[in-house]
């Protein structure tokens, strides 16, 4: 499918899986780890659906260690039968297979797209963050320590998931890791900024949820106007700048 002249060939990890989900679904997995090297390959991969659909691909799915294709079958049995020995030629996952072992292994990591910085800007404390305190007592900091820890570092996207537009941050400080509250809150703002044990995100609809709540953005996570509908994407990098109450009143004015 693809030459020489377009990439290297790597040999794949020897944990590398591909199962059927269903009838019109194929899950490409790399182990059961979270790692930056398999985040990576999972990047790969998307990047090349992207940008080289096969006929009858319809949607990818990443998450931390997989990537889920879902295909239409009968396309794949009209385009694509030639891939596979002719008694497999009707059963459309052997297809999917061999389409997708094809790619991943050529698949390197000379491939991978430079990783976008997305700045989210957040109010910290009072009304937009009730728990920044708790964190801090749970910690055994201050405040400005725990708002100091949480902007230095730099979080990388693994995956979008539980609301529309809400990501799974790699990348957080144990220094500042509390657990989530004993009693979840019925109604979370969007916008809100938390954390869970050794996780931070930002909520990017109202919700329900147990995080603990540190501060707010003014930004909106999900876009369902625009295309894709969400402003992180897997593989972005993304960095928290703090700002006062009145940025945050003045970001959240609206055009006039």
């Amino acid at each position: 499918m693809i030459g020489a002249q377009d990439r290297l060939q790597e040999k794949q990890p020897q944990d590398v899986r591909i199962v059927p989900l269903g009838d019109t679904a194929i899950v490409v997995q790399w182990g059961d780890a979270i790692t930056s090297e398999t985040h990576q390959r999972v990047r790969q991969l998307t990047a090349f659906l992207e940008d080289r659909p096969f006929a009858g691909l319809i949607e990818y799915v990443p998450a931390f260690t997989t990537v889920t294709v879902y295909y239409d079958a009968l396309t794949l049995i009209d385009k694509h039968a030639g891939l596979v020995a002719p008694e497999n030629r009707d059963f459309p996952f052997a297809i999917a297979e061999a389409l997708l072992s094809d790619i991943v292994n050529q698949l390197v990591t000379t491939s991978d797209r430079p990783a976008r910085i997305v700045e989210i800007p957040v109010c910290y404390g009072g009304e937009f963050g009730p728990d920044l305190e708790a964190v801090a007592a749970f910690a055994g900091k201050s405040a400005e320590e725990v708002i100091a820890i949480h902007t230095s570092a730099y979080y990388l996207v693994y995956m979008l998931g539980f609301a529309p537009g809400f990501a799974y941050l790699g990348g957080m400080s144990g220094q500042i890791a509390t657990p989530r509250r004993e009693t979840p809150r019925l109604s979370i703002p969007a916008g809100s900024v938390g954390i869970a044990g050794g996780q931070t995100g930002v909520y990017p609809i109202e919700t329900p949820g147990g995080w603990q709540l540190i501060g707010k953005t003014p930004i909106p996570l999900f876009l369902p106007g625009q295309t894709p509908p969400t402003r992180l994407q897997a593989g972005d990098i993304v960095r928290f700048r703090r700002i006062s109450r009145t940025e945050y009143d003045r970001w959240k004015e609206p055009a006039r």
